[in-house]
């Protein structure tokens, strides 16, 4: 009886201490994960810049457009039927509350604010996480798996400088022209439906978007997609270089990846919102 007296006592303060111990191993862990990919980044960053101002040391301009085509270019069908779409039910859904104010026309005031600021961004960003995020976790981490990487290090070839760089700047310059591409698409799309099912005057529409609309609409939806093609190139390359156990933890890093990617994307938003809140830009 006295030898099982002290592990009953112990009990209750174990039971303190699991979930402290699974908190406390979770939040190192994503530290320890944001610092991986903060540092990648620096080190990608370090290698454009030896590469912009040496003339010895080549970024790999040839690789950078081949991400671009691969990430890019494959996206822009699926970028612009989404926006599409967002396009045409924003106009349906905006039409019937302004009616009660007898002011349906201002469908195009609320749609290309929006659409420039938050959804043209947003749309090409989560698009872009499923062709591009995916993608290069999987290939990176094929790569780390069957030891290609290994081998460029044993011919002195630094993986970041050819695996990350183009992957990560290809994914800046995608998703910067994606989010050009689907703020257009939408206002397009929510044009042509005002104009021939909702009724409003197309010369309405025009005046009240260009008068509604600012140039630093349009530049803070750009700005925050490039960050936001910063935050998939770099994710989507750390967890790729982090995959260990076969098969199974390339399937990993892709689902993290992805997961990831959406959660840093509306985070990193509403973090832009906030500071263009307080600057009085919203």
């Amino acid at each position: 009886m006295s030898a099982d007296a002290p592990e009953s006592r112990s009990t209750p303060l174990s039971l303190v201490l699991a979930p402290l111990d699974f908190l406390g191993g979770r939040v190192l862990g994503l530290l320890d994960h944001i610092g991986s990919a903060v540092l990648l980044f620096l080190e990608a960053m370090k290698w454009v810049v030896k590469g912009l101002c040496t003339r010895r040391l080549r970024v790999g301009v040839p690789a950078i457009v081949t991400q671009i085509v691969r990430v890019g270019v494959r996206s822009i069908f699926i970028v612009g039927l989404v926006s599409g779409c967002v396009g045409l039910i924003l106009a349906f859904q905006l039409a019937p509350p302004l009616d009660e104010f007898g002011q349906r026309d201002k469908v195009a005031n609320i749609i290309s604010v929006a659409v420039l600021r938050e959804l043209g961004p947003l749309i090409g960003a989560i698009v872009l996480t499923g062709f591009a995020g995916a993608s290069i976790a999987a290939e990176i981490g094929t790569m780390v798996v069957s030891e290609e990487v290994e081998a460029l290090e044993a011919h002195a070839l630094h993986p970041v400088r050819f695996l990350v760089v183009p992957r990560v700047v290809a994914s800046i310059i995608s998703m910067t022209a994606l989010a050009v591409i689907a703020c257009i698409v939408a206002i397009a799309a929510s044009l042509f439906i005002s104009v021939t099912v909702l009724e409003i005057p197309y010369a309405a529409y025009m005046d009240n978007t260009l008068s509604q609309a600012k140039l630093v609409d349009f530049l803070t939806g750009v700005g925050k997609a490039s960050v936001f093609g910063t935050l998939i190139g770099v994710i989507a390359c750390t967890n790729g270089l982090k995959v260990t156990g076969g098969a199974a933890g390339v399937g990993n890093a892709t689902t993290g990846t992805v997961v990831q990617c959406v959660v840093s994307i509306v985070i990193a938003d509403l973090l832009f919102t906030a500071i263009f809140y307080a600057l009085g830009l919203v």
